[in-house]
């Protein structure tokens, strides 16, 4: 399990940069202006130069997209429950997710911001749980209909 986690963690780090860079470009064309806007200002102000944040934003893409994946594992974790795999995926999730966004400047450092955030990441996490629920069921169906052949 160990070894499997690390080749998905390995495989899940560059996929994090790339999401990174393409929400920053989703971003950027929403803005309008012509502009491209890689990091948050923020994050440039704490870091004193553009490219000191996008360093950190880049490595911290990396990680998440690492993380995310590395726990995708807990999906095939046979004899667990829905209940079981889907809340150690969230603390796994929640645990990586909250201090990169934290650090990287995606969410305001206020109470409001805190709770927007959690509110929004919750919310992208019920989609992606929806998501494994429905193939879980396709799943169980498919095995069901292959017991009674």
């Amino acid at each position: 399990m160990k070894k499997e986690i690390l080749k998905r963690s390995l495989f899940g780090a560059p996929i994090g940069i790339a999401i990174g860079v393409i929400i920053t470009i989703i971003i950027s064309l929403a803005m309008g202006d012509g502009k491209f806007y890689a990091v948050v200002p923020d994050l440039v102000n704490d870091l004193g130069s553009e490219i000191n944040a996008v360093l950190l934003q880049t490595a911290l893409s990396m990680v998440y997209g690492a993380a995310w994946a590395g726990a995708s594992v807990v999906w095939d974790a046979e004899g667990w429950s829905l209940l079981k795999m889907t809340l150690v995926h969230l603390a796994i999730a929640s645990v990586a997710t909250f201090p990169i966004a934290y650090f990287a400047r995606w969410m305001p450092h206020t109470l409001a911001g805190i709770l927007m955030y959690i509110g929004i990441f919750l919310f992208i996490y019920a989609g992606i749980w929806f998501s494994q629920y429905s193939a879980m069921k396709k799943r169980v169906k498919e095995l069901n209909e292959k017991i009674k052949q």
